[in-house]
Protein backbone atom coordinates (compact mmCIF):
# COMPACT_ATOMS: atom_id res chain seq x y z
CA UNK A 1 0.00 0.00 0.00
CA UNK A 2 1.10 3.56 -0.62
CA UNK A 3 0.61 4.64 2.96
CA UNK A 4 0.38 1.62 5.19
CA UNK A 5 -0.65 3.86 8.01
CA UNK A 6 -0.11 2.71 11.35
CA UNK A 7 -2.11 4.51 13.44
CA UNK A 8 -4.67 2.51 11.80
CA UNK A 9 -7.98 2.11 13.59
CA UNK A 10 -7.64 5.27 15.63
CA UNK A 11 -6.57 7.39 12.64
CA UNK A 12 -9.29 5.94 10.46
CA UNK A 13 -11.90 6.79 13.07
CA UNK A 14 -10.85 10.42 13.36
CA UNK A 15 -13.24 12.88 11.78
CA UNK A 16 -12.89 16.56 11.05
CA UNK A 17 -14.91 18.96 13.14
CA UNK A 18 -17.79 20.67 11.35
CA UNK A 19 -15.93 23.83 10.35
CA UNK A 20 -12.88 22.08 8.91
CA UNK A 21 -12.71 20.97 5.28
CA UNK A 22 -10.52 18.21 3.92
CA UNK A 23 -9.56 20.17 0.79
CA UNK A 24 -8.26 23.17 2.78
CA UNK A 25 -4.52 23.13 3.50
CA UNK A 26 -3.06 25.68 5.90
CA UNK A 27 0.67 26.36 5.68
CA UNK A 28 2.12 27.81 8.87
CA UNK A 29 5.08 30.14 8.28
CA UNK A 30 7.49 31.69 10.76
CA UNK A 31 10.03 34.46 10.48
CA UNK A 32 13.49 33.11 9.75
CA UNK A 33 12.25 30.02 7.93
CA UNK A 34 14.14 29.05 4.74
CA UNK A 35 12.31 29.99 1.55
CA UNK A 36 12.88 26.69 -0.29
CA UNK A 37 11.18 24.50 2.31
CA UNK A 38 8.45 27.10 2.78
CA UNK A 39 7.71 27.20 -0.93
CA UNK A 40 7.19 23.43 -1.33
CA UNK A 41 3.67 23.16 0.14
CA UNK A 42 2.74 26.51 -1.42
CA UNK A 43 3.60 25.16 -4.86
CA UNK A 44 2.09 21.71 -4.36
CA UNK A 45 -1.19 22.79 -2.76
CA UNK A 46 -1.56 26.39 -3.91
CA UNK A 47 -1.45 26.19 -7.72
CA UNK A 48 -4.45 25.15 -9.78
CA UNK A 49 -3.39 22.23 -11.98
CA UNK A 50 -6.79 20.77 -12.73
CA UNK A 51 -5.95 20.94 -16.45
CA UNK A 52 -3.33 18.24 -15.75
CA UNK A 53 -5.71 16.06 -13.79
CA UNK A 54 -4.58 17.20 -10.33
CA UNK A 55 -7.53 17.90 -8.01
CA UNK A 56 -7.44 21.36 -6.51
CA UNK A 57 -6.74 22.17 -2.89
CA UNK A 58 -7.61 25.44 -1.17
CA UNK A 59 -4.51 27.01 0.30
CA UNK A 60 -4.38 29.26 3.36
CA UNK A 61 -1.00 30.81 4.13
CA UNK A 62 -0.89 31.61 7.84
CA UNK A 63 1.63 33.57 9.85
CA UNK A 64 2.69 31.80 13.02
CA UNK A 65 3.71 35.12 14.53
CA UNK A 66 3.43 38.83 13.78
CA UNK A 67 4.87 39.89 10.43
CA UNK A 68 6.47 40.77 8.24
CA UNK A 69 8.21 37.39 8.13
CA UNK A 70 11.87 37.47 7.07
CA UNK A 71 13.24 34.63 5.01
CA UNK A 72 16.28 33.65 2.93
CA UNK A 73 18.27 36.53 1.47
CA UNK A 74 16.55 39.15 3.61
CA UNK A 75 13.23 38.82 1.79
CA UNK A 76 10.15 39.84 3.75
CA UNK A 77 6.83 38.04 3.44
CA UNK A 78 3.39 39.05 4.57
CA UNK A 79 1.05 36.15 5.30
CA UNK A 80 -2.57 36.87 4.28
CA UNK A 81 -3.93 34.94 7.26
CA UNK A 82 -3.17 34.57 10.94
CA UNK A 83 -3.42 31.60 13.26
CA UNK A 84 -7.22 31.86 13.33
CA UNK A 85 -7.42 30.57 9.74
CA UNK A 86 -5.99 27.20 10.82
CA UNK A 87 -9.40 26.45 12.33
CA UNK A 88 -10.76 25.83 8.80
CA UNK A 89 -8.04 23.49 7.56
CA UNK A 90 -8.21 19.73 7.21
CA UNK A 91 -4.42 19.64 6.80
CA UNK A 92 -1.88 21.88 8.52
CA UNK A 93 1.70 21.96 7.19
CA UNK A 94 4.68 23.35 9.09
CA UNK A 95 7.39 23.51 6.40
CA UNK A 96 10.30 24.56 8.60
CA UNK A 97 11.37 26.15 11.87
CA UNK A 98 14.04 28.81 12.14
CA UNK A 99 16.13 27.29 14.92
CA UNK A 100 16.32 23.84 16.45
CA UNK A 101 17.52 25.41 19.69
CA UNK A 102 14.69 27.90 20.28
CA UNK A 103 11.08 27.11 21.24
CA UNK A 104 8.23 27.96 18.84
CA UNK A 105 5.59 30.53 19.94
CA UNK A 106 3.07 29.16 22.43
CA UNK A 107 0.16 30.51 20.39
CA UNK A 108 1.24 28.52 17.35
CA UNK A 109 1.69 25.35 19.42
CA UNK A 110 -1.79 25.79 20.90
CA UNK A 111 -3.25 26.19 17.40
CA UNK A 112 -1.57 22.97 16.24
CA UNK A 113 -2.80 21.01 19.25
CA UNK A 114 -6.33 22.28 18.74
CA UNK A 115 -6.22 21.42 15.03
CA UNK A 116 -5.10 17.88 15.82
CA UNK A 117 -7.80 17.46 18.47
CA UNK A 118 -10.38 18.53 15.89
CA UNK A 119 -9.23 15.86 13.42
CA UNK A 120 -6.85 17.80 11.19
CA UNK A 121 -3.88 16.06 9.60
CA UNK A 122 -0.63 17.65 10.84
CA UNK A 123 2.49 17.66 8.66
CA UNK A 124 6.04 18.69 9.53
CA UNK A 125 8.59 19.12 6.75
CA UNK A 126 12.30 19.09 7.58
CA UNK A 127 12.81 21.07 10.83
CA UNK A 128 9.06 21.56 11.07
CA UNK A 129 9.22 18.29 13.01
CA UNK A 130 10.68 20.26 15.92
CA UNK A 131 7.50 22.36 16.05
CA UNK A 132 5.31 19.26 16.07
CA UNK A 133 7.49 17.73 18.78
CA UNK A 134 7.29 20.90 20.87
CA UNK A 135 3.50 20.72 20.61
CA UNK A 136 3.61 17.13 21.93
CA UNK A 137 2.15 15.74 18.71
CA UNK A 138 5.05 13.33 18.13
CA UNK A 139 5.09 11.79 21.60
CA UNK A 140 5.25 8.02 21.29
CA UNK A 141 5.20 8.23 17.50
CA UNK A 142 7.73 7.45 14.75
CA UNK A 143 9.08 10.54 13.00
CA UNK A 144 11.95 11.78 10.87
CA UNK A 145 13.66 15.06 10.05
CA UNK A 146 16.80 16.20 8.25
CA UNK A 147 19.52 13.63 9.00
CA UNK A 148 21.76 16.40 10.33
CA UNK A 149 19.24 17.31 13.05
CA UNK A 150 17.87 13.84 13.83
CA UNK A 151 20.19 13.20 16.81
CA UNK A 152 19.22 16.56 18.31
CA UNK A 153 15.52 15.82 17.85
CA UNK A 154 15.95 12.43 19.52
CA UNK A 155 17.92 13.92 22.40
CA UNK A 156 15.59 16.87 23.00
CA UNK A 157 12.39 14.85 22.71
CA UNK A 158 13.21 11.33 23.95
CA UNK A 159 9.59 10.18 23.68
CA UNK A 160 9.74 10.62 19.88
CA UNK A 161 10.89 7.55 17.93
CA UNK A 162 13.24 9.28 15.49
CA UNK A 163 14.25 7.34 12.39
CA UNK A 164 16.90 9.33 10.47
CA UNK A 165 16.94 6.91 7.53
CA UNK A 166 13.55 7.63 6.01
CA UNK A 167 12.56 10.25 3.45
CA UNK A 168 9.24 10.57 5.23
CA UNK A 169 7.16 8.91 7.90
CA UNK A 170 3.38 8.56 7.64
CA UNK A 171 1.82 7.84 11.01
CA UNK A 172 -1.75 8.41 9.88
CA UNK A 173 -2.80 11.81 11.19
CA UNK A 174 0.74 13.07 11.82
CA UNK A 175 3.39 13.01 9.08
CA UNK A 176 7.02 14.16 8.96
CA UNK A 177 9.66 14.36 6.25
CA UNK A 178 13.42 14.45 6.01
CA UNK A 179 15.24 17.59 4.94
CA UNK A 180 14.71 20.00 2.10
CA UNK A 181 13.72 18.14 -1.10
CA UNK A 182 12.19 15.27 0.90
CA UNK A 183 9.34 17.68 1.58
CA UNK A 184 8.36 17.22 -2.05
CA UNK A 185 8.26 13.44 -1.55
CA UNK A 186 5.91 13.79 1.42
CA UNK A 187 3.65 16.30 -0.31
CA UNK A 188 3.37 13.97 -3.31
CA UNK A 189 2.55 11.16 -0.90
CA UNK A 190 -0.26 13.26 0.58
CA UNK A 191 -1.71 13.89 -2.89
CA UNK A 192 -1.41 10.17 -3.62
CA UNK A 193 -3.18 9.37 -0.36
CA UNK A 194 -6.00 11.82 -1.08
CA UNK A 195 -6.48 11.32 -4.80
CA UNK A 196 -4.59 8.24 -5.99
CA UNK A 197 -1.49 7.39 -8.02
CA UNK A 198 -2.66 9.00 -11.24
CA UNK A 199 -3.09 12.42 -9.66
CA UNK A 200 0.24 12.18 -7.84
CA UNK A 201 1.96 11.08 -11.05
CA UNK A 202 0.49 14.01 -12.98
CA UNK A 203 1.68 16.42 -10.29
CA UNK A 204 5.16 14.86 -10.28
CA UNK A 205 5.40 15.37 -14.05
CA UNK A 206 4.49 19.03 -13.63
CA UNK A 207 7.11 19.44 -10.92
CA UNK A 208 9.64 17.45 -13.00
CA UNK A 209 10.45 15.08 -10.13
CA UNK A 210 10.14 11.30 -9.70
CA UNK A 211 6.71 10.17 -8.43
CA UNK A 212 8.55 8.09 -5.85
CA UNK A 213 12.20 8.08 -4.90
CA UNK A 214 13.72 4.78 -3.91
CA UNK A 215 15.89 4.46 -0.83
CA UNK A 216 15.97 6.74 2.18
CA UNK A 217 18.26 9.54 3.28
CA UNK A 218 21.03 7.20 4.49
CA UNK A 219 23.12 7.87 1.39
CA UNK A 220 23.33 11.54 2.37
CA UNK A 221 24.34 10.92 5.98
CA UNK A 222 27.47 12.63 7.24
CA UNK A 223 29.61 11.66 10.20
CA UNK A 224 28.23 14.67 12.04
CA UNK A 225 27.23 14.50 15.66
CA UNK A 226 25.38 17.20 17.61
CA UNK A 227 27.53 20.23 18.40
CA UNK A 228 26.98 19.61 22.12
CA UNK A 229 29.31 16.62 22.05
CA UNK A 230 32.32 18.80 21.29
CA UNK A 231 32.76 19.81 24.93
CA UNK A 232 32.08 16.35 26.34
CA UNK A 233 34.84 13.88 27.33
CA UNK A 234 33.32 11.37 24.91
CA UNK A 235 34.34 13.64 22.01
CA UNK A 236 37.90 12.31 22.27
CA UNK A 237 36.66 8.72 22.04
CA UNK A 238 34.49 9.57 19.04
CA UNK A 239 37.44 11.25 17.31
CA UNK A 240 39.62 8.18 17.94
CA UNK A 241 36.94 5.90 16.49
CA UNK A 242 36.68 7.99 13.32
CA UNK A 243 40.45 7.91 12.85
CA UNK A 244 40.67 4.12 13.35
CA UNK A 245 37.72 2.83 11.36
CA UNK A 246 40.17 0.69 9.38
CA UNK A 247 40.80 -1.31 12.54
CA UNK A 248 38.58 -4.01 13.98
CA UNK A 249 37.19 -2.84 17.31
CA UNK A 250 33.79 -2.88 18.94
CA UNK A 251 31.77 -0.78 21.37
CA UNK A 252 33.46 -2.47 24.33
CA UNK A 253 36.75 -1.02 23.06
CA UNK A 254 35.26 2.48 22.98
CA UNK A 255 33.80 2.07 26.45
CA UNK A 256 37.22 1.00 27.77
CA UNK A 257 38.86 4.07 26.20
CA UNK A 258 36.26 6.21 27.97
CA UNK A 259 36.97 4.39 31.27
CA UNK A 260 33.32 3.41 31.53
CA UNK A 261 31.38 0.21 31.77
CA UNK A 262 29.56 -0.81 28.59
CA UNK A 263 26.19 0.02 30.14
CA UNK A 264 27.30 3.47 31.31
CA UNK A 265 28.93 4.19 27.96
CA UNK A 266 25.77 3.22 26.06
CA UNK A 267 23.68 5.46 28.28
CA UNK A 268 26.04 8.46 27.99
CA UNK A 269 26.41 8.04 24.23
CA UNK A 270 22.65 7.88 23.73
CA UNK A 271 22.05 10.94 25.90
CA UNK A 272 24.51 12.94 23.83
CA UNK A 273 23.67 11.78 20.31
CA UNK A 274 20.21 10.26 20.44
CA UNK A 275 21.50 7.01 18.93
CA UNK A 276 23.10 3.83 20.23
CA UNK A 277 26.90 3.52 19.90
CA UNK A 278 26.63 0.25 17.95
CA UNK A 279 24.33 1.84 15.41
CA UNK A 280 26.62 4.85 15.09
CA UNK A 281 29.79 2.76 14.71
CA UNK A 282 28.42 0.53 11.96
CA UNK A 283 27.02 3.58 10.16
CA UNK A 284 30.49 5.17 10.15
CA UNK A 285 32.03 1.98 8.74
CA UNK A 286 29.43 1.93 5.97
CA UNK A 287 30.09 5.61 5.19
CA UNK A 288 33.81 4.86 5.01
CA UNK A 289 33.07 2.02 2.60
CA UNK A 290 30.89 4.36 0.54
CA UNK A 291 33.79 6.82 0.19
CA UNK A 292 36.26 4.12 -0.82
CA UNK A 293 33.87 2.72 -3.41
CA UNK A 294 33.59 6.23 -4.88
CA UNK A 295 37.25 7.21 -4.74
CA UNK A 296 39.29 4.02 -5.20
CA UNK A 297 39.51 0.84 -7.22
CA UNK A 298 39.77 -1.47 -4.24
CA UNK A 299 37.77 -4.65 -4.53
CA UNK A 300 34.78 -5.08 -2.25
CA UNK A 301 36.80 -7.52 -0.15
CA UNK A 302 39.56 -4.96 0.25
CA UNK A 303 37.08 -2.21 1.10
CA UNK A 304 35.60 -4.42 3.80
CA UNK A 305 39.02 -4.90 5.39
CA UNK A 306 39.88 -1.21 5.21
CA UNK A 307 36.62 -0.27 6.95
CA UNK A 308 37.01 -2.63 9.89
CA UNK A 309 34.46 -5.24 8.82
CA UNK A 310 35.47 -8.77 9.71
CA UNK A 311 34.30 -10.10 6.36
CA UNK A 312 32.89 -8.93 3.00
CA UNK A 313 29.63 -10.62 3.98
CA UNK A 314 29.27 -8.26 6.94
CA UNK A 315 29.95 -5.24 4.71
CA UNK A 316 27.43 -6.32 2.10
CA UNK A 317 24.69 -6.91 4.65
CA UNK A 318 25.09 -3.58 6.43
CA UNK A 319 25.67 -1.66 3.20
CA UNK A 320 22.46 -2.97 1.65
CA UNK A 321 20.43 -2.23 4.76
CA UNK A 322 21.68 1.35 5.01
CA UNK A 323 21.93 2.32 1.33
CA UNK A 324 19.50 -0.07 -0.34
CA UNK A 325 22.10 -1.45 -2.75
CA UNK A 326 25.02 -3.85 -2.85
CA UNK A 327 28.52 -2.29 -2.77
CA UNK A 328 29.21 -3.41 -6.35
CA UNK A 329 25.92 -1.98 -7.66
CA UNK A 330 26.51 1.27 -5.78
CA UNK A 331 29.97 1.69 -7.33
CA UNK A 332 28.68 0.87 -10.81
CA UNK A 333 25.82 3.35 -10.53
CA UNK A 334 28.10 6.05 -9.13
CA UNK A 335 30.69 5.67 -11.89
CA UNK A 336 28.09 5.46 -14.63
CA UNK A 337 27.08 9.03 -13.83
CA UNK A 338 30.64 10.40 -13.85
CA UNK A 339 32.56 11.54 -16.95
CA UNK A 340 35.25 9.09 -18.03
CA UNK A 341 38.02 11.52 -17.15
CA UNK A 342 36.85 11.75 -13.55
CA UNK A 343 37.01 8.01 -12.82
CA UNK A 344 39.22 7.20 -9.80
CA UNK A 345 42.72 5.89 -10.41
CA UNK A 346 44.15 2.89 -8.62
CA UNK A 347 44.80 3.89 -5.05
CA UNK A 348 48.35 3.23 -3.93
CA UNK A 349 48.41 0.46 -1.41
CA UNK A 350 49.59 1.58 2.00
CA UNK A 351 51.58 -0.66 4.32
CA UNK A 352 49.27 -3.29 5.59
CA UNK A 353 47.02 -2.66 2.59
CA UNK A 354 45.53 -5.13 0.12
CA UNK A 355 47.36 -8.37 -0.08
CA UNK A 356 49.16 -7.96 3.22
CA UNK A 357 46.54 -9.72 5.27
CA UNK A 358 46.34 -6.67 7.53
CA UNK A 359 43.86 -3.82 7.78
CA UNK A 360 45.68 -0.68 6.63
CA UNK A 361 44.70 2.99 6.56
CA UNK A 362 41.69 3.97 4.59
CA UNK A 363 43.82 5.56 1.90
CA UNK A 364 41.21 7.93 0.51
CA UNK A 365 41.23 11.69 0.01
CA UNK A 366 39.62 13.85 2.65
CA UNK A 367 39.86 14.31 6.37
CA UNK A 368 37.94 12.57 9.16
CA UNK A 369 34.52 14.12 9.44
CA UNK A 370 34.37 15.16 5.80
CA UNK A 371 30.98 14.70 4.20
CA UNK A 372 30.62 11.98 1.59
CA UNK A 373 30.05 12.77 -2.05
CA UNK A 374 26.29 12.64 -2.39
CA UNK A 375 24.40 11.33 -5.32
CA UNK A 376 21.85 13.54 -6.96
CA UNK A 377 18.49 12.89 -5.24
CA UNK A 378 16.71 12.46 -8.55
CA UNK A 379 19.08 9.67 -9.63
CA UNK A 380 19.05 7.20 -6.75
CA UNK A 381 21.14 4.09 -6.53
CA UNK A 382 19.20 1.18 -8.06
CA UNK A 383 17.27 -0.60 -5.35
CA UNK A 384 17.66 -4.36 -5.47
CA UNK A 385 14.82 -5.09 -3.14
CA UNK A 386 12.19 -3.16 -1.26
CA UNK A 387 13.37 -1.91 2.08
CA UNK A 388 11.67 -2.76 5.31
CA UNK A 389 10.86 -0.32 8.06
CA UNK A 390 12.81 -0.61 11.28
CA UNK A 391 11.11 -1.99 14.33
CA UNK A 392 12.26 0.71 16.69
CA UNK A 393 13.72 4.19 16.65
CA UNK A 394 17.08 5.87 16.97
CA UNK A 395 17.02 6.12 20.74
CA UNK A 396 16.79 2.35 20.92
CA UNK A 397 19.11 1.62 18.01
CA UNK A 398 16.55 1.49 15.18
CA UNK A 399 18.60 -0.10 12.45
CA UNK A 400 20.60 -2.40 14.60
CA UNK A 401 19.56 -4.54 17.52
CA UNK A 402 22.11 -7.35 17.48
CA UNK A 403 25.27 -7.22 19.54
CA UNK A 404 28.35 -5.48 18.15
CA UNK A 405 30.36 -8.67 17.92
CA UNK A 406 27.74 -10.77 16.17
CA UNK A 407 26.90 -7.97 13.75
CA UNK A 408 30.54 -7.56 12.79
CA UNK A 409 31.38 -11.26 12.79
CA UNK A 410 28.99 -12.57 10.25
CA UNK A 411 26.86 -9.74 8.90
CA UNK A 412 23.59 -11.31 10.01
CA UNK A 413 20.47 -9.18 9.96
CA UNK A 414 21.08 -6.70 12.75
CA UNK A 415 17.59 -5.34 13.01
CA UNK A 416 14.12 -6.71 13.33
CA UNK A 417 12.23 -6.23 10.05
CA UNK A 418 8.61 -5.19 10.12
CA UNK A 419 5.99 -4.92 7.40
CA UNK A 420 7.47 -3.89 4.06
CA UNK A 421 6.89 -0.30 3.02
CA UNK A 422 7.60 1.87 0.02
CA UNK A 423 11.29 2.69 -0.57
CA UNK A 424 12.13 5.82 1.39
CA UNK A 425 8.81 5.78 3.26
CA UNK A 426 8.29 4.69 6.82
CA UNK A 427 4.84 3.67 7.90
CA UNK A 428 4.88 2.70 11.53
CA UNK A 429 3.70 -0.74 12.46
Amino acid sequence: MSHDSTAAPEAAARKLSGRRRKEIVAVLLFSGGPIFESSIPLSVFGIDRQDAGVPRYRLLVCGGEDGPLRTTGGLELTAPHGLEAISRAGTVVVPAWRSITSPPPDEALDALRRAHEEGARIVGLCTGAFVLAAAGLLDGRPATTHWMYAPTLAKRYPSVHVDPRELFVDDGDVLTSAGTAAGIDLCLHIVRTDHGNEAAGALARRLVVPPRRSGGQERYLDRSLPEEIGADPLAEVVAWALEHLHEQFDVETLAARAYMSRRTFDRRFRSLTGSAPLQWLITQRVLQAQRLLETSDYSVDEVAGRCGFRSPVALRGHFRRQLGSSPAAYRAAYRARRPQGERPQDTEAAPGGPGSGMSGPAGHPGQPGQAPASLHPEHPVPLQSRRTAAASAVGSSPALSASASSASDNGREAYVPSRASLPGQRSAT
